[in-house]
């Protein structure tokens, strides 16, 4: 190749690296600011292709989308002197550019930070006028708005808007969590062992009524069941005396063999008597009767 051919190239080289430089492109998600020897010249470019003059002017571009803080644990004192530990985020945008790059330099991560910086000192003045029971409550809504309030003036200053405040979490640092967690495990244990003694007493109760009720049924059974074996014995003694009557004799004999088989049962019986006695006149095959 020649000196002249390589001439050429690099002129076309040059004038396609100058045109290159002539022109930049605004994303719709992002916002372009125009600086020309550090001054700006332009901003809030509508989406699409632009010029601007090569080698002398430059860009700088900036997110246009609402961005996002996620604040790490903060400790707050309430008004009752006691530390509560908050997680909130920031819903964020930039509001006005030439603003912003004045005092952030461009930079979302400083603006960030000191957002942060505000955010933090108007939750601790909101935290400071409210005990926990007020924070943790309904009032936590009303936290988020005056904050936001309070709020928009510091961060104009920036050149940013808030669109939204949230508290994602309010706990108790850890000392104080285990305390509150043993007061309330206590708590519960008192009422459960308070629970436990009114059913045993209750229990007691009902099973000392219930064995009341069974002892009167069983003394009415044991009433009743003597009534009906008296009204049998007596019905049974009546149709033995009916019966016995009918023949007075049989019934001497009858008594009497019953007499014998008892006295007799034994192999060892022992018994001294007269054999002319009246227990044994069966015995005598003579009749003297």
């Amino acid at each position: 190749m020649s000196n002249r051919q390589m001439v050429i190239v690099g002129v076309i080289l040059l004038g396609l690296f100058t045109l290159s430089q002539s022109f930049f492109i605004v994303d719709e998600r992002e916002r372009v600011i125009l600086f020309q020897f550090g001054e700006v010249k332009g901003l809030d470019f509508e989406p699409g292709l632009h010029l601007k003059t090569p080698f002398v002017q430059n860009t700088r571009s900036v997110e246009r989308r609402v961005m996002s803080l996620d604040s790490r644990s903060e400790e707050f004192l309430t008004s009752e002197k006691k530390n509560v530990k908050v997680n909130y985020y920031v819903k964020w945008r930039v509001a006005e550019l030439r603003k912003f790059y004045r005092a952030t330099g461009g930079q979302e991560l400083v603006a960030a930070d000191r957002l942060s910086s505000i955010m933090n000192r108007a939750l601790r003045d909101q935290f400071s006028t409210r005990t926990i029971r007020e924070a943790v409550s309904d009032e936590r809504n009303a936290i988020m708005q005056t904050v936001q309030e309070e709020t928009r003036e510091p961060v104009q200053e920036l050149g940013v808007e808030i669109v939204d405040v949230r508290v994602k979490a309010i706990d108790l640092p850890d000392e104080v969590s285990e305390s509150v967690y043993q007061r309330m495990r206590a708590e519960r244990q008192r009422v459960a062992a308070d629970f436990r003694a009114r059913g045993k007493e209750e229990a007691e109760e009902i099973r000392a009524d219930a064995d009341r009720k069974a002892e009167v049924i069983l003394a009415n059974a044991y009433k009743e069941a003597e009534e009906i074996r008296g009204r049998g014995d007596a019905r049974a003694a009546e149709i033995y005396a009916n019966a016995y009557s009918d023949d007075q004799e049989f019934y001497q004999f009858y008594r009497s063999l019953n007499i014998y088989r008892r006295a007799f049962a034994g192999n060892d019986s022992v018994m001294v008597l007269q054999p002319e006695g009246e227990l044994f006149k069966y015995f005598n095959p003579k009749d003297e009767r």
